[in-house]
């Protein structure tokens, strides 16, 4: 799994909103709309709002630019669900890694009521309208650290040292930032829990921690979440 993905250091990180008349969400509204309502069926709390895609990649000398464009979340599980066949579009978003005290990564539940039920990755979102500028600028750092807090009650700097980790691959651009917590898993775990708790809706469903190698699981973790935890775990990292 972990070899579909490519992963690479990034000192700066730069996305723009662009405009783009998706061809493939054109050409497949009907299956789209089916596709919603079987979703809808199973989910029916899931929301049909707008939400940002990726085009165009360009990665150089430790930086990233990214071209951004706006659908309608439906088409985006839709495209997902359908196995992603255009291949000039990914899903495209950012999310904070917490590293605990004593060498843990924490990983957020998805509830059952959610597009992704049942599974374990760090706390984000699909970015969407409220994270652009006024001038096309869109804050993948700011998503991330509005997410995290959003789903664990942690509120982060919005600058940090420790730079990002992008993990390309699937249809997939997973924009990551690794934050080292002074705090041990227990203590975060116990934290976050008592957040989730006291929410009137939850997104979340819990948390886990993992801790080593064999924590990584396949059968719950999305391939991003697998192959960037396997190099973190080697070393890669520091």
């Amino acid at each position: 799994m972990s070899e579909a993905f490519t992963q690479t250091p990034l000192r700066r990180l730069d996305a723009r909103r662009v405009a783009y008349d998706w061809p493939w969400a054109r050409d497949n509204r009907t299956a789209i709309a089916e596709n919603w309502a079987r979703r809808r069926a199973a989910a029916p709390a899931m929301f049909d709002g707008r939400v940002l895609l990726a085009g165009a990649c360009r990665v150089a000398a430790g930086a990233c630019a990214i071209d951004l464009f706006e659908t309608a979340y439906s088409s985006l599980i839709a495209f997902r669900d359908a196995g992603s066949p255009d291949p000039a579009v990914a899903n495209a978003f950012a999310a904070v890694v917490p590293w605990t005290a004593d060498g843990a990564a924490i990983l957020g539940i998805m509830g059952g009521h959610t597009a992704n039920a049942g599974q374990a990755y760090f706390p984000c979102g699909t970015p969407d309208l409220s994270d652009v500028r006024p001038d096309g600028a869109v804050d993948l750092a700011g998503s991330a650290l509005r997410e995290f807090h959003e789903e664990t009650g942690i509120r982060l700097p919005p600058d940090g040292p420790e730079g990002w980790v992008l993990v390309s691959g699937q249809s997939q651009r997973a924009f990551l930032r690794p934050v080292r917590l002074p705090e041990d898993s227990a203590t975060l775990l116990a934290r976050m829990e008592a957040h989730r708790r006291a929410e009137s809706a939850p997104e979340l469903a819990g948390f886990l921690a993992a801790r080593g190698p064999d924590d990584i699981d396949p059968a719950r973790m999305p391939g991003f979440v697998c192959a960037y935890l396997a190099r973190a775990f080697a070393g890669a990292y520091g």
